[in-house]
Order: structure tokens, then sequence, then C-alpha cells
């Protein structure tokens, strides 16, 4: 079974697509909310709950944001027969790459970056000035550091949330679906 890492900066729509895919039929997980992906003390290596709010000063120096290998691999194992997007992304991805079968990168301007991240409701990271300006530097090197990983489908996150999630499934030899959503990001009937 093919296992596609859907990976990319936060905010370039990693959460965004795996919702649309799930409400395709496509086996998705967004690791970020669904135990893959955990807060771990860089020094003891142990897990930590979520950051206080607001993020004290220097503790995105001593946490970080890392991937469980132990559940991609019981991912990897259980998900046989079809295809499993894996959306996520964390500091430790170099030691979770070998699970995968290729990478898709989403990836977005700075602008459109830090839009998302001031104004997402799912959840707070990124609104305060340590996260986002951790966000935006990671956002300057963010392709070539997932093409390092081995990415070699870069989807531009900027488009239409359906033609991104389109072009994944394309990626991964799935048939564009027809459409039940609007193609564009406007309501439905109405023009510009």
């Amino acid at each position: 079974m093919p296992l596609v890492w859907v990976t990319g900066n936060s905010g370039a729509g990693k959460s965004a697509v795996c919702a649309l895919l799930k409400s395709r039929g496509e086996h998705a997980v967004d690791a970020d909310r669904e135990g893959y992906n955990h807060w771990v003390d860089r020094t003891s290596g142990q897990v930590v709950v979520d950051p206080p709010d607001p993020v004290p000063a220097g503790w995105l120096d001593r946490f970080g944001w890392q991937t469980s290998r132990t559940e991609v691999e019981a991912l990897a194992a259980k998900a046989s027969g079809g295809i499993a997007f894996f959306c996520g992304s964390t500091e430790n991805d170099d030691e979770v790459r070998d699970l995968f079968d290729f990478v898709v990168c989403l990836v977005v301007d700075d602008d459109t970056l830090r839009h998302r991240l001031l104004n997402r409701t799912s959840n707070s990271f990124g609104k305060h000035p340590e996260e986002l300006a951790a966000a935006l530097d990671a956002n300057e090197g963010a392709e070539a550091a997932d093409r390092r990983l081995g990415a070699t489908i870069v989807v531009d996150g900027c488009r239409p949330l359906p033609e991104v999630a389109d072009a994944i499934l394309a990626a991964a030899g799935r048939p564009a679906p027809t459409r039940t959503e609007p193609a564009r990001d406007r309501p439905p009937g109405r023009s510009r």
C-alpha cells in the first residue's frame, strides 16, 4: 500500500487538504490532530503537553514538534490494500522519511502563510510572535528542505483547496473525482 506523505510548512494547508481527502473517502490522517506528532523535550526525549498559552520566550528552543516513528510504522502496517495519506510536518522528518513511498510538498508564499496562521481557528500555533517568526523563517527554505527529504511533487498550496487535493490524488495515481465541491474559493453560485 502506498503511504503518501503530504508535507509543508505550518499554514501550507496540510490539515485542510486532509479533511477534504477524508470527505472524498480517502484514507488520510492529520498527524497533528490524530496522535502521530507530539511536543518533545529535546534534552530528555520525553513527550510533553502542548505549550502554555501564550508561549514563553525560548520555549521553542527547548521543545520540538516531532513525529512518532512507531505510530507511522503502525499506520503503514494497518493501512493495507490502498493508499494512505499522512498529512503533517515536524522537525524530525528525516527520521521517518524511509517509511513513505513518496512525498508531496505543499508550498505557500509568506503573505499567505502569515494570513493563514494569524486567522486560523483550528489551532493557535503561529499566533504568538515567536511562533510566527519561526514559521516564516522556516518557510524560506521549506521547499528545498522537503526536496532534500525526497519530495518530488511540489503543489502550490495557494491554489483553491479542491485543486490542491486533485493534484495530490493525481500524484498518487488516483483519478480526479467528479466535482461535488466548488472548484474555487468562493461561495457556490456567486460570480466575481
